[in-house]
């Protein structure tokens, strides 16, 4: 469907065509599950120092996001062990206490997806290892409310590479323009954005409703 707006420029009439939009796609960690290894690891450091210096010098985003991009947990620990051997045991718990990190939902996003099911189609672009998302995929019920999901680790592609969005299109035959896009890193933002998605940089729940209804996306 297009909208056609008419704009008033001192005597004179301008029409914008504007694109309906029918389509809603939701990143996961960050906006509707709130995942962070800080969930986990604050019950194993008592100095809040000490957490964040291992977090940013041995199990860091960058050595998470190679296993969102397909590599092996298994692989990924020993990797990090051999480096580290002094750290091993808290390395391995990195995995074997993972479903620690999962602290629920982000109950308004939650909120949010259940309001526009009822009106567009909706869809997940994610980064996440395809050996840890089942346990997600099982524990909470909001996934089961989407018409598809994409998954990096299982695809071996990943945000914000230009592939995974294709590969979303492409699959559940997405028009881009008539798509808004959620996620919380600006990476990806600017990356759907060279696609022609509609966008939102999400902070909170409060913000993306805003945002959605300034895009005409009913609620």
């Amino acid at each position: 469907m297009l909208l056609i707006v008419k704009e008033t420029q001192e005597r004179f009439y301008t029409y914008r065509i504007i694109m309906a939009i029918d389509t809603i796609v939701f990143d996961f960690g960050g906006v509707l599950v709130d995942w962070n290894p800080r969930h986990l690891f604050r019950k194993v450091f008592s100095d809040e120092k000490e957490m964040e210096l291992f977090l940013e010098e041995i199990c860091t985003d960058d050595w998470n996001l190679e296993q969102d991009r397909g590599r092996l947990l298994s692989e990924a620990t020993e990797l990090l062990v051999e480096q580290y051997p002094e750290k091993a045991a808290l390395i391995r718990m990195y995995y074997s206490r993972w479903p620690e990190m999962l602290n629920g939902t982000i109950d308004g996003t939650v909120e949010i997806l259940k309001a526009v099911k009822d009106h567009y189609k909706v869809y997940g672009l994610t980064n996440w290892s395809a050996e840890t998302f089942p346990i997600a995929l099982e524990r909470y019920d909001f996934f089961k409310l989407l018409d598809g999901i994409v998954v990096s680790g299982t695809e071996k592609l990943i945000k914000p590479g230009l592939e995974i969005f294709n590969l979303l299109i492409e699959r559940f035959n997405i028009n881009p323009q008539k798509t808004v896009f959620v996620d919380d890193n600006i990476k990806n933002i600017e990356a759907a954005k060279t696609l022609q998605f509609k966008t939102i940089h999400f902070h909170n729940p409060e913000q993306l409703r805003s945002k959605l209804l300034e895009l005409g996306v009913e609620l």
